[in-house]
């Protein structure tokens, strides 16, 4: 009996062993037969919607993906910096859909990139492959109606430091402009650290008068800072209308909305340009493109800052404030977070005039190279006496890899191993 047993058992395990190793056969098989992603079927169209704005000829990105002997190269590469978050740069610690310009990748895009770097990298059927997106030549925000460019070239000296340098060029518009979508291309992007581009408005021409008050702490420049024009920011009828900074997009405004540039009015290129041990010059140039007809919505551009502070030398989180008021109801349409390469996290606040503390933006991991104008997907309605307080921490510590001198104090300063506490901002207003 007992052997009967024990016989009954033995052949119980070796029908159940069986089974289960069909079973994982069959899986195996089934895992087999599935067919691992191909970037002409699955990665292009990921790789076209997300990535081939800079990853194209002629762009910041260091090596294209427009093609599949573009992209195969770069497989492993690709899942690993999608994987970590890395790739699309996007810093802004907000539920997805919080901003129109989001760089981000569902988990099912993430995967699809992973599993076709781990199977190969197949290029698949060519015939499955979509159309790349069509670029105008040259420019991310289609063919400009205008463009404008810097007289002559400018030469950049191969070591030093060098200051700003300022460069007027006359628009010649006869009547008033409704600015859509502008893009700043420099000439040299070894050179060129960041440009601001300014509208200079006839005399009597305000953009932003009586709506902000930018007097409530620290919204000035030191009077001694070298090469900057010591003027109060965002007053009269110098308007910032484009920025160009390592990772900046081209902007372009919301559909029905755009940006008034009064007749008669110059443009103004702020010029940083950085030393990189070998000599070149720059001639950079704006591109705009202009609605057809008036806006419901007139955009204005402005920014506050803090330029009266010390960063202690080896502080790791130094914090510095700031804040801009409101003179009437407003409506915040995107905020423009800088400092250099000590600056490691932002973070804004509304206040309401009620005590109410609404969060805006929260960056926390600011990165240098990848600077973003962060345009919300539903504006921010602001009402009459409210504060945006805005708070920048600092890392100049020796575990900061990027900081050129953790032993010095820090201050306010144009160039990258100073630091700035600035942001822009863009927003509308009832009156004109």
């Amino acid at each position: 009996m007992q052997n009967t047993i024990a016989t009954g058992l033995g052949l119980g395990v070796l029908v159940a062993a069986a089974t289960v190793a069909l079973s994982a056969g069959q899986a195996g098989q089934t895992r087999a037969t599935t067919a691992a992603p191909t970037f002409s079927k699955d990665v292009a169209p990921i790789v076209y919607g997300n990535c081939v704005g800079c990853h194209r000829p002629g762009e910041a990105a260091p090596m294209s993906l427009l093609t599949y002997a573009d992209a195969r190269p770069w497989a492993r590469a690709m899942s690993r910096r999608v994987a970590e978050g890395s790739m699309p740069p996007w810093h802004a610690d907000a539920a997805a859909g919080t901003f129109e310009n989001e760089r981000r990748l569902t988990s099912q895009e993430k995967e699809v990139i992973r599993l076709w770097a781990d199977n190969g990298a197949p290029e698949g059927n060519p015939s499955d492959l979509p159309a790349a997106p069509a670029f105008a030549d040259g420019w991310s925000i289609g063919t400009p109606d205008v463009v404008l460019q810097m007289a002559e070239d400018y030469p950049v000296a191969a070591t030093g430091t060098i200051q700003y340098e300022y460069f007027t060029v006359p628009t010649n518009f006869t009547d008033a402009k409704w600015l859509q979508a502008i893009e700043v291309r420099p000439g040299n992007r070894a050179l060129v650290h960041h440009v601001l581009v300014y509208y200079q408005a006839p005399a009597g021409v305000s953009a932003i008068a009586g709506v902000l008050d930018l007097n409530l702490q620290d919204n000035r420049l030191p009077p001694s800072t070298p090469g900057v024009r010591a003027r109060q920011r965002g007053v009269g009828p110098r308007q910032l209308i484009a920025t160009y900074a390592p990772g900046t997009a081209p902007q372009v405004f919301p559909r029905g909305t755009a940006m008034r540039l009064a007749p008669g009015g110059v443009i103004e290129f702020q010029m940083h340009y950085t030393a990189n041990g070998t000599a070149g010059t720059d001639r950079s140039k704006v591109g705009m493109i202009f609605a057809k007809e008036p806006p419901s919505t007139e955009i204005r551009a402005s920014q506050f800052m803090n330029t009266q502070f010390t960063i202690p030398p080896g502080a790791a989180d130094y914090r510095v404030d700031t804040e801009v008021g409101f003179l009437q109801e407003a409506t915040l349409w995107g905020l423009f977070p800088h400092t250099h390469v000590r600056g490691k996290r932002w973070n804004y606040v509304l206040a309401l005039p009620d005590g109410t503390m609404k969060p805006l933006l929260a960056v926390p991991k600011y990165d240098f190279h990848w600077q973003t104008y962060y345009m919300f997907k539903e504006p921010v309605q602001i009402p009459k006496g409210a504060r945006i307080l805005s708070s920048a921490w600092y890392d100049n510590s020796v575990a900061n890899r990027s900081n050129p001198d953790p032993a010095v104090a820090v201050r306010w300063g144009d160039q990258t191993w100073e630091e700035m506490q600035y942001t822009g901002l863009l927003f509308s207003a009832k009156s004109r």
